[in-house]
Order: C-alpha cells, then structure tokens, then sequence
C-alpha cells in the first residue's frame, strides 16, 4: 500500500509528478485567453452569462454581481466564455428565432447584437491576450535571469554535412543567414532549425573577408531541453566554450519587455512556419500532440524546475493562440473570417452560409483532435 501511495501522490508519481503540473499549465492558458475575452466584452458593453474553465458537469461555482456564472467544469480540456444571446459554448450566430426570444434588455447587451468591431475586438482579445501572457513571462524571466548567449561561431564541421560541403570552416563567423543579420549561435539555430529541405544562403566571416555559403539543412533526432526526441533541421556546426565565448546577458525591466516582445514574435514566426510546411508534409507529424503529450511534458518541466513550467505556459499560449486564429469556425479565427465578410458585404453572412461553415469547421476540428490524439496514443 505504502508503494502505490508514494506512486501516486510523491512528486514523481502521476498525481503530484504530472497531473498537477499539467492542470496547472493548461489553466493558465485557457483562465487567460477567456479572460481576454470577457475583459474587452464586458469594455464593449455585451452581457456575459458565464465565465467557465472546463466543460461537462460543474463541479464549482458563484455569481457575482453582475450575474455572470463564474465555474470550474470537470473535463479541464479548455473553457468558455457564454455571453448574452449566445445558444451554445461556441457563440455561434443564433437563428432569427432564437433572437426573438431575448427581451429588449437582453438585446441590447447581447453579443450578436453589437457593431462588427465589438465582437471581432472581443473574440481577436483571447488569442491577444495568450500573446501578452507570453510577453509577460519572458519578461520576467529575462529581468530576473538574463539569458545565456554565444557569439556566432563555428568550432567544429561535421564531416560529410551540409555544411562541409557548402565550403563553411571552422573559424568563420556567420554573418546573416538568408539576408538576417544574427548576433548569437541561438539566431542562426533559430533561423535554420525549421527550413529542412531548403536551401538557405549564408554570410560568413573569414580571415576579415565575408563570403557567401549555401547550404540546405537536413533534419536530425536531438533532445530537446525536457529529454523528448524531436526531429530539428541542422547544417552540422558546432560551437564551444572557446570560440563561443558564452556570456550573460542582463536586462532591466523595459529592456526585458523589448527581448520578451522579440522573443515571442520569432516563437509565433517559427509555429506559422511550422504550420505551413506542416500542411504540405515537410514537417515530423510527431511534434504535433495532444494533451497527453501535454501533460507528459508539464511532468517533465516541473522535475526541472518551476521556470522551466512557467516556460511551457509561455510556449503552449502562443500555440493556443495561433491555433484559435485559423480561418476555422467554430474558433477564434472562423468568426473574424464571418466579421471580415459582414464588414466587406455591410450585411451578416447567411444563416445558411454560416452553418456550413460551422458543420466543416467542426469536421475539420474534430478530425486534427483525432489526430494529435492517435499521435499521442499509438502514432509516435
């Protein structure tokens, strides 16, 4: 007995060890992109019935004073903000109907009753403000532990790679690589590390002289930072100590801000990128996860160390919110795309239009759920 009680409940075991953490993260991720949500749609002026983290039966909750439903739902994957007028979880376009059935108070407050940039304004905030919670933590982050950087050298060729065959040698010092300027060996990974396949120009220095290099990056097996195996596009250079020379960067809080705003834009780059080569197969299916992996990674982060948690958070808010702006209804995206055409045309898509979108949409949902959960379970 004692054996499986330490199992489950000491901090390797699954209780402490990994479901904690991973209820923690993703919390955070979806307590945050609801509230941006229902912040700018209570600044608009729309009603809000309920404010909920989870779905299925509600295990928790309270109204405050302005009669919003504020719960914590048993199936903790994801959350909702209902607002006024809405039928369902999705603030799907009610029918005529059911739009009839408000009173004249309700009207007036209700979602789909507001100007077109109140609801694109309320519905872009949550995606928004999973950005800002990304800013926020490599601010801090920044602010209190500087980041580690080395200059951009090459010590070491691999024989046979990319790079050897490109003419790249140790010593030289990359310059650019396809027309950006790299300051660190971290801005030439960044800049390589998602174009397999394709060729990318390089900018070296060598003996004063700069010259030209180009080399097309093949991907390898690597570890990443929490032990999991991911395929990443390399050329075959390696730094060290001595040609490196690895210094800390330090940032006070304004500088911390400007390098989380960077930082975050070049994770939000590289997911876009990533999601395009994706589409078209050039990218390892097995990077793409669900929940499991989720929850798998947020054990492993929390054995590192609270700042590596708390840099997961930051990571899967950018993701979650890139995914929640695909043209897809029922996300984020579907119902800008909806507003976009309303503003263009100076009338609400029909019913009949926006149904299809909705029933493709959920098929489309629905299916990359499917997908990331057989990944999780039995592809990878």
């Amino acid at each position: 007995m004692n054996e499986i009680l330490h199992a489950v409940f000491s901090t390797e075991g699954f209780f402490l060890g990994t479901l904690v953490p991973f209820l923690f993260v993703l919390t955070v991720v979806v307590f945050v992109h609801e509230m941006g949500h229902y912040l700018v749609g209570r600044w608009c002026g729309i009603g809000v019935k309920a404010f909920s983290i989870g779905f299925g039966p509600e295990l928790f909750g309270f109204n405050d004073s302005h009669g919003t439903r504020w719960k914590l739902c048993a199936i903790p994957l994801g959350g909702y903000v209902k607002f006024v007028g809405d039928m369902n979880a999705t603030s799907s376009q009610p029918s005529s109907e059911e739009l009839e059935s408000l009173t004249t108070a309700e009207r007036k407050i209700a979602f789909h009753t507001q100007p077109v940039w109140k609801r694109a304004a309320t519905v872009v905030a949550g995606p928004l403000f999973n950005f800002l919670l990304t800013i926020a933590v490599f601010a801090v982050l920044f602010s209190a532990y500087g980041r580690p950087v080395m200059e951009p050298m090459v010590a070491e060729v691999t024989a046979g790679s990319p790079a050897a065959r490109a003419g790249i040698l140790p010593g030289d010092r990359f310059v650019s690589v396809n027309g950006s300027k790299v300051q660190t060996f971290s801005d030439v990974q960044r800049l390589v590390s998602g174009r397999g396949g394709d060729a990318i120009t390089f900018v070296m220095l060598r003996d004063g002289k700069e010259i030209t290099a180009t080399a097309t990056p093949e991907l390898m097996e690597q570890q990443d930072g929490l032990g999991n195996k991911v395929k990443v596009a390399v050329i075959g250079v390696v730094n060290n100590q001595e040609f490196g020379q690895p210094r800390l960067v330090t940032y006070n809080p304004i500088e911390a801000v400007g390098a989380a705003v960077e930082e975050t834009g070049y994770i939000i780059q590289r997911t876009g990128q990533f999601l395009q080569r994706f589409v078209v197969g050039r990218e390892d299916k097995c990077q793409l996860g669900g929940p499991i992996k989720i929850a798998k990674m947020s054990g492993q982060a929390a054995k590192l160390g609270f700042d590596w948690l708390v840099q997961l958070v930051a990571l899967l808010s950018v993701g979650i919110g890139i995914l929640n702006l695909l043209p897809i209804p029922p996300l984020d995206g579907g119902h800008l795309l909806f507003y976009g055409v309303e503003a263009v045309i100076r009338r609400p898509v029909s019913e009949r239009m926006m149904e299809m979108g909705y029933r493709a949409g959920f098929m489309l949902v629905l299916g990359f759920m499917g997908f990331v959960f057989w990944n999780d379970l039995f592809g990878c």
